[in-house]
């Protein structure tokens, strides 16, 4: 058995990635970190992750792997000694995912381990298998980026689509961590949908990024807006654009073969028959994906959903971590969503 720790477990994403591995065939959840809880059982932070039986600690014991959910900005310079030791690390935070350096200081400040950034292979599994199962170091999507890229991903490759493209992404509001926010107090978030990020969001680089590593042509120009809905969790991601050079669009039957060729050996990505939802998601690691061409505007529409926590969160991350220590890719991770 591989032994893992997790560094911050009192968060939702660091709890989310406890009760994964407590059902993991090959892995061993051995010890938690948490410092506002450090000392105490983790079943009193916790009721659900009682079985495990753990404490919450203030630094990690022996461990062969580690998954860090510390923040942005924290994570890096927490983890720098355990990357540059050697040991296998998944970071949930957006520390690690981007290659330039100034993208992410744009956002959040210098980086506090630039040196590093070379070393991390980009957490979707979908487009970085034989990379994530060579690396040490893991960097997570996030979870709009996550819809985004996986939605986009096969038409971008197939040079089917213009530079231009509009990514309309809706969440719940686990996506704001567990820490009180005006944004996300209930009297605020209830029977409410709100529009942020208009100033930039640190996820659109990364699409930016990715779906631009998919094509011989300029970086793609994605304007980006997120919602925040009122749900607890969830991603609803909704693409359109135009076909690429003023071509006809690719009709929604040959676009869907093309997307279900694309993802053929993807075990968690579905090409769905029906506009997907995101309740249909909650709890696993399952994205769908539903491709469209919408012949009265000549855009392409594609909408792909997946659970915030789940694909695009501990799930997505657990998954990288299998490939990683060369276990099964869907080990631990084999659950259908919660439903209703």
């Amino acid at each position: 058995m591989v032994r893992v720790g997790i560094i911050n477990v009192t968060g939702y994403m660091g709890a989310e990635a406890a009760r994964i591995l407590h059902g993991h065939p090959e892995v061993e959840l051995t010890s938690v970190t948490g410092r506002s809880e450090a000392g105490k059982p983790l079943g009193e932070v916790f009721p659900h992750l009682a079985p495990l039986n753990l404490q919450v600690e203030e630094e990690l014991g022996d461990v062969d792997a580690i998954i860090s959910a510390l923040p942005h900005g924290a994570s890096a310079e927490r983890l720098q000694p355990y990357i540059e030791s050697g040991m296998p690390v998944v970071d949930l935070s957006s520390d690690f995912r981007l290659k330039d350096v100034k993208q992410y200081e744009r956002f959040r400040g210098p980086h506090p381990a630039p040196q590093l950034l070379d070393q991390a292979v980009f957490g979707i599994p979908e487009l970085h298998r034989d990379e994530l199962s060579k690396t040490k170091l893991v960097a997570n999507a996030g979870c709009h980026a996550a819809a985004a890229i996986l939605g986009l991903a096969p038409a971008v490759q197939a040079g089917l689509v213009d530079t231009d493209i509009v990514v309309d992404s809706k969440t719940g509001l686990s996506g704001a961590g567990r820490s009180l926010t005006l944004d996300s107090h209930f009297s605020e978030a209830n029977e409410s949908v709100s529009a942020y990020g208009f100033d930039g969001h640190y996820q659109q680089p990364e699409m930016t990024q990715e779906l631009g590593a998919l094509w011989e042509a300029p970086p793609p120009k994605i304007a980006f807006v997120p919602h925040l809905v009122p749900i607890t969790r969830g991603i609803l991601a909704t693409a359109y654009a135009a076909p690429r050079d003023g071509a006809n669009g690719t009709p929604t039957g040959k676009l869907r073969k093309l997307y279900q060729e694309f993802y053929a050996d993807a075990p968690f990505v579905h090409v769905a028959d029906a506009p997907p939802s995101t309740k249909q998601t909650v709890g696993s690691n399952h994205c769908l994906i539903y491709p469209t061409f919408d012949e009265d505007s000549g855009r392409y529409i594609i909408v792909s959903c997946l659970d915030n926590l789940g694909k695009g969160g501990a799930a997505g991350g657990v998954q990288c971590l299998n490939l990683m220590l060369g276990l099964p890719e869907i080990a631990g991770l084999e659950s259908l969503a919660l439903y209703p």
